[in-house]
């Protein structure tokens, strides 16, 4: 199954850990080569070992995504060293958890907290897409997922810069969905809910920012939060040729939030 990733290269941000480290290694299972793009090398090189250990081929490539230069670099070098660019995980990204970047509300975001937030979340996404699709066009193929959020869909008190960042996300996907469908291009996005493994989960049940026995209980239908394996299984699919007809979605995988 899946034998069509086989020897394909995906390029993702946020790889370091969390989600993006998971779509890295799950896509190195299936036997692609992966761009491990991320900030910090130590941590990178960690996933870089993980996706070669999973049967996949590896390297990193330096990236800020709120940097255009640093983004144009990181997908030149992807093409260089591996030849083509066919898949790319747009994931990096920051948001209110208490440690980091405060929560809370409209009126206490200082503009530099959403200056931070816009630049990463959304920003770095245009980035990204800009330089992906420009090469994607070139070879007349290719598939795109951005990580969007399930406060990109429904807006919550206390993420005053993240909700507003994460359904521009959704915005910009469907832009270049629009844009880009007739030159055999997809984009889509996902919308995940609280996922255990990550960073932004990490912190926020750290610093009480997210309660996370009162989102099981009272917030997620399913009664349980998500895993980045989860998120892993979304991103194949809409990379796939499963979702070959479908582009300009926002899938959730956010066990039933968005209802």
């Amino acid at each position: 199954m899946f034998e069509e990733f086989k020897d394909k290269v995906l390029f993702v941000t946020g790889a370091a850990s969390g989600m993006g480290r998971a779509v890295a290694v799950r896509f190195g299972s299936l036997g692609c080569k992966v761009a491990v793009a991320a900030r910090k090398p130590e941590k990178a090189a960690e996933t870089v070992r993980l996706v070669e250990e999973a049967g996949g081929k590896a390297i990193f490539v330096p990236c800020d995504v709120a940097d255009e230069e640093s983004v144009r670099a990181a997908i030149a070098r992807t093409v260089e060293t591996f030849g083509s660019l066919d898949y790319a995980f747009n994931n990096a990204g920051c948001g209110a958890d208490g440690v980091n970047i405060p929560f809370a509300p409209l009126t206490e975001v200082t503009e530099s907290d959403w200056l931070k937030v816009i630049a990463t979340n959304l920003t770095g996404v245009f980035h990204c897409l800009k330089y992906e699709l420009i090469q994607m066009n070139k070879q007349g193929f290719g598939a795109i997922v951005n990580t969007s959020s399930i406060g990109g869909l429904q807006m919550a008190p206390g993420f005053g810069a993240y909700g507003p960042s994460k359904a521009g996300v959704i915005a910009i996907t469907q832009t270049a969905a629009k844009e880009n469908a007739k030159n055999g291009v997809r984009v889509n996005a996902i919308c995940p809910g609280p996922t255990d493994g990550t960073n932004l989960m990490a912190d926020s049940k750290a610093s009480g920012a997210q309660d996370t026995e009162f989102l099981i209980n009272n917030v997620i239908p399913m009664g349980k939060l998500g895993t980045t394996d989860d998120v892993a299984d979304g991103v194949v699919f809409l990379m796939s040729s499963m979702s070959g007809h479908i582009t300009g979605c926002a899938l959730p995988i956010c066990g039933g939030m968005q209802m």
